[in-house]
Parts: structure tokens; C-alpha cells; sequence
């Protein structure tokens, strides 16, 4: 069976990372949740060394590139303030899954090809090819971030390294991101999506496991689950 995809709304882009019904809410102010996280892992080292950009960039580059796949608790905070949780499994290239626990309305799939973002309320799915979501920096095969986008900024504070970048593939518009490293380990730890129209996204890490190879049925979409009525119905 083929599959149709459609050009979303505008505001169901965030609706990877948030559900959609929060896009008409006014953007958050996202400083909050990274002061918290600071605060919540103070310890007795100092800070690292000032690292030098193109090397934060490399490396970067080197941590992406290595987690081939990873299992992870997350913390989500959408564009209305909500909180939501879940779990996030990877398995590059193209392979991810978000489940959402708190609440456990939606899931977002990627198969390899496609994502899927599944309304279990609803029982309807919209379907995205990946390279046209936000997605790409954490399912392509090798990152390449000054390659792939267009980097703006890179900053260190503290034990952590924020990378700001812009996404001009992603449809609906140009896409901002922030993705912030443990300075000493480059582990990714949080990153915030800007959508075209300027809402704000933000998925907290917990639990990072880079060695449990996740079930290949989590990568699964239902290609029965009947599309969005706002789109086109697959064929």
C-alpha cells in the first residue's frame, strides 16, 4: 500500500515534540526549565575550560554520530507551559519513537521514511516524510551539523554547550533550534524547537541509555490507521 503525504497546517509542525492544540497558545518563556536543570545538578567541580567553537561543533558531531540508538525518559514543556512525559527510543538511521506517558494521548513514529503522528483519542495519524521535519538532527545515518544546517550560534555556561541552528528544509517555514550538551561529555541533554510562527518547544533527557538495541516494533506505522481529515488519505 502506497502512502500520500500531505503539506500539514502550519502549526501541526511543533506537534512532533508537542500536540497540536497547543500552537494556538502563547509562546513560553523557556529559561525556566534550563536554570531548574542547572540548579538540580550543582556539584563541587568546577566548570569546564572554555571549549573553542569549531571544536564544540566536532564534537558535537562525534556524540550524535555515535548513538546509534538510545532509550530515554523525557520531559516535554509545550508552547502553552504543559508538561507532558514519556519515552523516546531511537535506532539510526530514520527510526524513532515517542511515546507519551503524561498525558498518553500521542505517539510520534518514524519508520525509516516517514512520521507519524498518531492521535490514539482520535485514532487518525498525519504523516511527514522525515528529511522535512526537525527530526533529521537526531535520526540521519552520520550528522553533519555545519553541513546539514545553518549554524548561528554557539555558547558555553557553566557545564553546558548550546548550539543554535537553523533548519530551512522543514515545512511550513524555517524551523530554529537549540541543542544543549554536557560541556565535559557532549552527551545531548535538552533541546528547544522554534517553529516558523514562533512557538516553543522544549524536551528535557533523563535516563539516557546509548547501548539497549529498542524493540524494531516500535518503529511500526499503521498504515490502516485511517489520515487526518484535514489531508489527503493515502492510497
Amino acid at each position: 500500500m502506497a502512502r500520500r503525504f500531505r503539506r500539514p497546517a502550519l502549526l501541526l509542525l511543533p506537534a512532533l515534540f508537542a500536540a497540536a492544540a497547543f500552537a494556538q497558545q502563547a509562546p513560553l518563556d523557556l529559561t525556566a526549565p534550563a536554570v531548574a536543570a542547572q540548579k538540580s545538578g550543582k556539584s563541587s567541580k568546577a566548570a569546564p575550560a572554555p571549549i573553542p567553537a569549531d571544536e564544540a561543533v566536532q564534537r558535537a558531531n562525534a556524540w550524535l554520530d555515535a548513538a546509534r540508538v538510545m532509550s530515554a525518559d523525557f520531559v516535554q514543556i509545550g508552547p502553552n507551559g504543559r508538561r507532558s512525559e514519556g519515552t523516546l527510543s531511537v535506532a539510526r538511521p530514520g527510526r524513532m519513537r515517542f511515546e507519551f506517558t503524561d498525558p498518553p494521548r500521542l505517539e510520534v513514529v518514524a519508520d525509516g521514511r516517514s512520521v507519524a503522528i498518531v492521535d490514539k483519542k482520535l485514532n487518525t495519524q498525519d504523516e511527514y516524510f522525515i528529511a522535512q521535519t526537525p527530526l533529521k538532527f537526531l535520526l540521519s545515518d552520520h550528522i553533519d551539523l555545519a553541513r546539514d544546517t545553518h549554524l548561528l550560534n554557539i555558547s558555553q555556561e557553566g557545564k553546558t554547550i548550546t548550539i543554535e541552528l537553523e533548519d530551512r528544509a522543514t515545512l511550513g517555514g524555517t524551523a530554529h533550534l537549540s541543542l544543549v550538551f554536557d560541556a565535559s561529555t557532549f552527551a545531548l541533554k535538552q533541546w528547544t524547537v522554534i517553529d516558523a510562527q514562533g512557538f516553543q518547544t522544549v524536551v528535557t533527557l533523563f535516563n539516557v541509555d546509548l547501548t539497549t538495541n529498542p524493540d524494531p516494533a516500535l518503529f511500526h506505522i499503521d498504515e490502516n490507521l485511517p489520515a487526518n481529515q484535514l489531508g489527503n488519505h493515502r492510497r
